[in-house]
């Protein structure tokens, strides 16, 4: 039963809130990840995303008690219906920085799928079909590459969470903050004498894709 719901996009610190998030014992964290890493889970997605078919978001988020980035931050508001007692949060970073890290790595990684496609059916080919459905041809319409657009779309995006959960059910929280605002707003207290975890930066995320793409590196 998810207990959080984080609507940020990816690359404003998602990966350093799961880590947060599990230290404070919030159990296992969904994360964008767990699809890239199980068959089951992606084809989930596929049928969500891809192919249109109704969730069920239980089935979905089975043994998760909360859940980060990827597809969340975009169906966030069907999640809640489900999960209407779950906390929002809006994990947010300043916009010229979020375009920057998001374009020099998961954009890198969607521009040489498009250029060197993968071998069809296989586990690449299909995670380019599912980000392509839901983020640069869905969230960006195909545009990505225009930073203004992109930057606007991001700003947009923010404003929707804000207007539709209201300011006083949700978290805006940037991960610079550290555990303060997010203790305070989960009830809990920081794990002591233990600094917040900062992972996954941009050369972090490189050495992902390097090896997503089977390059050395």
């Amino acid at each position: 039963m998810l207990k959080l719901i984080n609507a940020g996009l990816g690359r404003t610190g998602t990966t350093s809130l799961q880590v947060a998030l599990e230290r404070l014992g919030f159990g296992e964290c969904f994360h964008m990840f767990d699809i890239v890493g199980s068959e089951e889970r992606l084809a989930q997605w596929e049928r969500i995303v891809c192919d249109g078919k109704p969730a069920d978001w239980k089935a979905v988020f089975d043994g998760y008690t909360s859940a980060v980035d990827g597809p969340c931050a975009l169906y966030y508001p069907q999640m809640r219906e489900t999960f209407p007692d779950a906390k929002v949060m809006l994990t947010v970073r300043d916009a010229e920085g979020w375009y920057r890290s998001t374009h020099d790595t998961l954009y890198q990684f969607a521009v040489r799928g498009a250029a060197n496609p993968p071998e069809a059916g296989s586990r690449q080919a299909r995670m380019g079909r599912l980000t392509n459905a839901l983020v640069w041809n869905g969230l960006f319409e195909g545009r990505f590459s225009d930073k203004e657009f992109a930057i606007e779309v991001y700003h947009r995006h923010n404003q929707r969470v804000i207007d539709t959960v209201g300011r006083d059910n949700l978290l805006v929280w940037d991960v610079k903050q550290g555990w303060e605002p997010l203790c305070d707003f989960l009830g809990v207290a920081p794990p002591p004498g233990e600094d917040f975890p900062h992972v996954n930066d941009t050369e972090s995320m490189l050495k992902v894709i390097r090896g997503m793409s089977g390059k050395a590196g």
